[in-house]
């Protein structure tokens, strides 16, 4: 699947590309795919924060979470 995207750069950004482009021996769109396909690698894992193992288990107890009776003694 081809597409085309169109982006807004400022005079510094517009350096920036040509001399990474001239410097690699790339196009400018080499330049942008390779760039977001690094910006995708570095961030993979990124997105909500999860606890782990939630919804994994049930204990059983309907209110575990929310009980004071249950929740005594808690973090200590």
């Amino acid at each position: 699947m081809k597409a085309t995207v169109q982006a807004r750069l400022d005079d510094a950004e517009k350096k920036l590309l040509a001399r990474l482009a001239r410097q690699l021996g790339w196009t400018p769109s080499k330049v942008v795919r390779e760039g977001l396909r690094l910006l995708a690698a570095s961030h993979a894992n990124a997105g909500r924060p999860r606890i782990k193992g939630l919804g994994q288990f049930s204990s059983g107890l309907p209110d575990l979470g929310s009980n004071k009776k249950h929740l005594r003694d808690f973090g200590h």
